[in-house]
């Protein structure tokens, strides 16, 4: 593999970590990437770099942003957000990775690019449960902010930094399994 390739799969990666958080910021920051030539997509994939793609994904990204500040609909935009999450997580991965065979593409864009923007959403959408049901929604806003500023933090590394990107997104996974060891049952050895 050329680094070339493997800068691809760590971008693909962080995106679709990033996907996990907001599912059209990491797209439209890809958008703007190939709009300006700073990273070069997979052929089938080009339209992303277009101007009707920058816009488009642009306003996707600011009501997107904006609807998860109001309490109650964000919870509503999670039921919606997990399986888009792994759709927008697959694609991501499939339009960087370069210069592999396809069915390699298509395998790693479905388990890394999918699963890692799955289980992040997953994660994330079960901690703004818990916020609304611990604070009625109140700080939900606060949720909002902390997981737009990650995918505003890795989106920007991915593009800029992949081989940090990567790191961030291993931090993040880690953080998650931390918290889903410490919170679930254990069984009482006998």
């Amino acid at each position: 593999m050329t680094t070339e390739t493997i800068l691809s799969i760590f971008l693909g990666i962080g995106l679709s970590a990033s996907v996990g958080f907001r599912v059209f910021l990491p797209l439209f920051a890809l958008s703007l990437a190939s709009y300006f030539n700073l990273w070069e997509l997979n052929g089938s994939w080009q339209w992303i770099g277009s101007l009707a793609a920058v816009v488009a994904l642009g306003v996707a990204t600011l009501v997107e942003i904006f609807a998860y500040f109001i309490p109650w609909v964000d919870n509503v935009l999670d039921s919606f957000a997990v399986p888009l999450a792994a759709i927008a997580g697959t694609a991501v991965m499939v339009s960087t990775v370069a210069n592999l065979d396809p069915v390699v593409t298509w395998s790693l864009a479905i388990i890394a690019g999918g699963g890692t923007a799955t289980a992040i959403k997953g994660a994330s959408a079960t901690s703004r449960l818990a916020s609304t049901a611990t604070t009625g929604g109140l700080a939900n806003p606060i949720v909002s902010t902390v997981e737009t500023g990650t995918a505003i933090v890795v989106t920007t590394a991915s593009i800029f930094a992949p081989m940090i990107a990567i790191v961030l997104v291993i931090i993040i996974l880690s953080i998650i399994f931390w918290i889903y060891r410490k919170l679930r049952p254990r069984k009482n050895k006998i």
